[in-house]
This record gives structure tokens, C-alpha cells and sequence, in this order.
């Protein structure tokens, strides 16, 4: 039993023998509206319903997630950590996107191949959205890269890439942007996970530079 999805539960399984296998815990389980998030300020970093800014829950009004939505552990996007194109980081975990057979369970921790990852643009913001399989999935041993994943279930990769710039103008706001069409190999998104555990570390003392507060 871990104190905290975000900074007890390792960035890999205990087991792993392979760097691209890391722990994704659910927040949002597929097919599920509601915005849920690990709570960065609440003790123990519950998962809790994110709020709009009038107080309201929130939820996705632009369509329902195909997808399992969740976080790596013990990763941080440092907003000190500027983009090629000046973007600083969300001040938030990773984002981890499973598109596995099945909906994982809200606050479950489920071992998952890296396969790449895109870069958002968010409202002004750095989103990095590393796209997994689940180790456990049916179709787990035929997917190893994106390009498996777009013959085993055609379509993926661009279906997500319209969901993620639009899926905020429901909401009346503009479209998000990617940094790239082109998605980030295994290989480069491993290098993103890598990056943002530093940052984690450094964040949390591990590193005997110990940051005093998360960044406004």
C-alpha cells in the first residue's frame, strides 16, 4: 500500500527487466467523462475530480476518452524546463495514455510498454502524453512501437492526435497545438521519461538540490 500515487508507487515495477516498462496509475479509466487528476496539494495526492473555475465538476463535454488516462510516478514537467519553442512544463506528473483492450481501474497500478509519445501544446503549456500498452493486454506481445499499434488497431494515433487538439472546444476554448505531427520513437519518449524522473528528483530532494515548493 502506497501513501501516494504520485511520489511512493516507482517509476518502473520492482520486476522490470526492460527500461521501456513503466508503472501507470488510472486516473481516468476509458470511457469515463469525468476529469479526474491526483490532487498535487492534498494530502497523500488523492485522485479527485478536477473543478472548473466557477467551482463546477468537470468533466470532457467534447467526446468520451477511448483511452485509459493516468500519470507516471515520480515524474515532474518543470515549468523551468523550456521547450525549442519556449514552452515550460505543466507543473504536473507525466501523462501516461494506455489504449489497451479494456478500462483499467481508477487508482490501479498497471505495468505498460512505452510505445512513443506526442507533445502538447496546452494553453501556453508543455502536456507530454506518453502512449503505452499494458504488459497484461490480449494484444500486448504484437504491439512494441506506434506503428504496431496503428496496424493492430488502425487509426489510433491520428484519432487521438484530433482528440487532443480539439477535445478543449466543446469548452468554447481555441484548438490545442501539437509540437510535432510527427509522435516521438519508443526510444525518444524514454529519454522525455527519463528527463522529467530527474526533474522529479531534484523537486523532492533525491538529488541533494531540493526544491522548496512546486511552481506556481
Amino acid at each position: 500500500i502506497y501513501s501516494s500515487w504520485w511520489h511512493d508507487v516507482p517509476l518502473q515495477p520492482d520486476t522490470a527487466v526492460d527500461s521501456m516498462i513503466v508503472n501507470m496509475v488510472t486516473e481516468i479509466p476509458m470511457y469515463m467523462a469525468a476529469k479526474m487528476e491526483v490532487n498535487k496539494e492534498a494530502a497523500n495526492n488523492a485522485i479527485e475530480q478536477d473543478i472548473n473555475k466557477d467551482g463546477s465538476p468537470r468533466y470532457y463535454s467534447y467526446g468520451t476518452p477511448f483511452f485509459n488516462y493516468g500519470l507516471i510516478p515520480q515524474t515532474w514537467e518543470d515549468p523551468d524546463l523550456k521547450s525549442p519553442q519556449g514552452f515550460g512544463g505543466d507543473n504536473d506528473p507525466i501523462d501516461i495514455i494506455e489504449f489497451g483492450s479494456k478500462p483499467l481501474k481508477m487508482g490501479s497500478i498497471t505495468p505498460c510498454r512505452i510505445l512513443g509519445s506526442l507533445e502538447l501544446i496546452d494553453e501556453g503549456e508543455t502536456d507530454h502524453k506518453i502512449i503505452c500498452i499494458s504488459v497484461d493486454d490480449p494484444d500486448a506481445s504484437r504491439i512494441h512501437s506506434l506503428s504496431d499499434l496503428d496496424s493492430v488497431k488502425p487509426g489510433t494515433i491520428e484519432n487521438f492526435k484530433t482528440w487532443l487538439k480539439r477535445y478543449k472546444t466543446s469548452d468554447g476554448k481555441p484548438e490545442n497545438a501539437l509540437a510535432s505531427e510527427t509522435p516521438r520513437s519508443a526510444s525518444e519518449a524514454l529519454q522525455v521519461v527519463n528527463e522529467v524522473h530527474g526533474r522529479w528528483r531534484s523537486l523532492c530532494g533525491k538529488d541533494g538540490t531540493r526544491r522548496s515548493s512546486l511552481s506556481s
